[in-house]
């Protein structure tokens, strides 16, 4: 069968290695890598044959990680952190190359190699962050939005590595090389920018006109792989092409299509990438050289580590944020693979230094999640060993706080609830550490500390063992825990509301005693089901038994383990059992004309009256002899079940 075969042991492999992989919460591509070396020709066993056709192929998924790469890129998800990642990244990976290249002209390196492993080990992997974000729950912190923007800003200047470096390997000309490349990049650049802004759309526009979305995704591909051969032709890269073609193709009306349909072409082809990689390197190298190996990836990942921290210290980041920056970026990254592959094929860095530079990249990735799973602890000792800094504090009282409630995280849905408290005068602190939304909550007129709520050193100025509740927001299940240990070290009694983002979280968080637990996700999705049933004209009484029943199915499920939050569940599901009904006394209505005691409301159906609205008077828990007339409007106290059956009785009296 030929390439078929190969293609077939490729995927097969690289779904053994995904899984592997995920089971160890792993990245995908480490084992796409490592099931590459096991297909590849220095493991024997089954072995691919035609490699270098294999690797052809790859370079379409190198063109597709590019084109997607281009269609995801926004200036808006820099906003928030645009100067440490418009500014800060080109500086750190200047500074990265430099310490490479002494790094490899102190291992007797030439300088063309020792240029190129400085590029290399300048970039971090987007792909290892963002899964170890989200599994130790950082996604959405300011030490996350910090990494995130200069993720971004790194894998962009892909781009133009690729352009330069390639004519590092010819010395004689490549000034003037360099100087032609340049040219022509901006060249292509214009054209793209005058004609494509104008003529993608209007193509993109007139296919999608079609309804057909096997001709979509066929368009997008011949667009961004198209554009790409055709930057190839003029003696440009490629994935340079399908880049540009990728970002200018974002601004369309039609990018998030074009990006979702993309999407699995990409990864089936950046799977054939990554397998590639791993074909070329040699398991016995690691064996022969290991001693090289541990060496670089001391000096990488603390080398590195160090300038991202000390970096994001200088544009003034504080707090954790640095330790957590300098223990998440310090590996090797993915693109890193794709500029190897490049300086491999021209002569810039030889087999050997690729398979040194893999073996560093590998096992700088695995090391990430447990060196990133130490910034808490560390920070902690941190905090311990140093003096504590003066809080920035806005409209706290001078007296102090009492009976008040506390906010952990002052972002959207911190600043909303403050903002309600504030309207209604109820004595309240927000806890925020991003001075953005510190800002925003001062502007606000709301009471505010500025620090990290996970640490002790800001929860007692908040006079935390005085507050009547505490407040936790913030959706990273790390931190949320770490809040609510420290207030019940200095509040044991204090009742804890906290946000959750997933059930496993919702369990850690009501062992150890968080009182209520909020899932977003959950609360709208019954809003949106409440919306559609009331639309059907489901009865309320029926939406309501609907919604408690999935509630209640949730408490028993987070409560098996809890004795005590499972009395806490049976209560309120007790409570939920007695609704308030109104009951219009409209026409010839067997109620009109009698008293409350000579029906026997109570007796007869269970309700009880608590109240009647009367020519616009309400007239709370009428007494016994209270007689109703037409156009009355009662309100009726029990459950469901016993109101359907008020209704019942009334109509059987009519």
């Amino acid at each position: 069968m030929g390439i078929a075969s190969d293609i077939v042991i490729i995927v097969v492999a690289a779904l053994l290695g995904g899984l592997i992989a995920h089971r160890l919460r792993q990245p995908l591509i480490l084992g796409y890598i490592l099931a590459g070396v096991a297909v590849g020709p220095y493991t024997g066993g089954v072995t691919v044959s035609e490699v270098h056709t294999i690797e052809l192929l790859a370079e379409i998924g190198v063109g597709l990680l590019l084109f997607a790469l281009g269609l995801e890129f926004s200036l808006k998800k820099l906003k928030p952190v645009r100067a440490v990642a418009l500014f800060g990244t080109p500086i750190q990976m200047l500074l990265t190359i430099g310490y490479g290249f002494s790094l490899g002209r102190f291992l007797g390196w030439d300088t063309i190699p020792s240029i190129w492993f400085g590029a290399l080990v300048s970039l971090s992997s987007t792909m290892v962050i963002l899964k170890t974000l989200m599994n130790q729950g950082w996604m959405g912190t300011l030490s996350s939005r910090v990494m995130i923007g200069m993720l971004i800003v790194q894998d962009l200047a892909i781009v133009p590595l690729m352009i330069i470096l390639p004519q590092l390997s010819n010395p004689e000309s490549g000034l003037l090389l360099l100087g032609l490349a340049g040219l022509k990049a901006a060249l292509f650049l214009v054209i793209m920018v005058l004609l494509g802004t104008r003529l993608l759309p209007w193509i993109m526009a007139y296919i999608a006109g079609w309804n057909s979305r096997e001709i979509f995704l066929i368009a997008v591909t011949a667009i961004g792989l198209g554009i790409g051969y055709a930057t190839y032709l003029s003696g440009l890269s490629f994935a340079f092409g399908a880049f540009v073609a990728g970002m200018v193709l974002s601004e369309s009306d039609y990018s998030h299509q074009a990006l979702s349909e993309i999407i699995p072409l990409r990864d089936i082809f950046g799977l054939l990438f990554f397998t590639s990689v791993g074909m070329l390197f040699d398991p016995m190298f690691l064996i022969k050289n290991w001693k090289e190996v541990v060496i670089l990836v001391t000096l990488v990942s603390v080398g590195k580590g160090l300038l991202f921290a000390v970096l994001v210290r200088v544009f003034g980041y504080g707090n954790v944020i640095p330790l957590a920056v300098g223990l998440g970026l310090f590996q090797i990254g993915e693109f890193s693979f794709v500029l190897a592959r490049i300086g491999l094929s021209v002569g810039g860095i030889s087999a050997n230094l690729y398979s040194l530079v893999l073996c560093t990249a590998i096992i700088t990735m695995l090391l990430t999640p447990l060196a990133s799973g130490l910034t808490a602890p560390l920070y902690s000792l941190r905090r311990k060993w140093s003096a504590r800094e003066p809080l920035l504090t806005i409209h706290l009282p001078a007296s102090g706080l009492s009976d008040h409630i506390v906010i952990a995280g002052g972002g959207r849905v911190g600043r909303h609830v403050a903002s309600v408290l504030h309207h209604l005068d109820i004595p309240h602190v927000v806890l925020e550490q991003d001075y953005r939304a510190f800002e925003r909550i001062r502007k606000a007129g709301c009471t505010a500390i500025y620090g990290d709520a996970s640490q002790s050193a800001v929860l007692e100025p908040a006079y935390l063992d005085r507050a009547r509740l505490l407040l936790v927001t913030t959706p990273a299940a790390v931190i949320a825990q770490a809040i609510v240990q420290n207030a019940r070290r200095i509040n044991p009694g204090l009742e804890i509301i906290a946000r959750s983002e997933g059930m496993e979280q919702m369990r850690a968080l009501r062992k150890i005693g968080v009182a209520e637990v909020v899932q977003p996700e959950l609360e709208a999705g019954l809003e949106i089901i409440r919306q559609v049933l009331m639309r059907l004209r489901i009865p309320v009484g029926e939406i309501m038994r609907y919604t408690d029943v999935i509630r209640g199915e949730l408490d028993s499920e987070t409560a098996q383990e809890d004795y005590d939050y499972r009395a806490v569940a049976l209560l309120r599901k007790a409570g939920n059992l007695l609704q308030l009904h109104w009951f219009a006394l409209e026409g010839e209505n067997a109620l009109n004309g009698r008293t409350i005691s000579e029906l026997a409301i109570r007796t007869e159906t269970g309700t009880s009256v608590v109240g009647v609205i009367r020519e616009g008077v309400f007239h709370p828990n009428p007494e016994p002899g209270f007689r109703f007339s037409p156009g009355d409007r009662v309100a009726m106290l029990g459950s469901s079940e016993q109101f359907d059956e008020f209704v019942r009785w009334t109509k059987s009296r009519n």
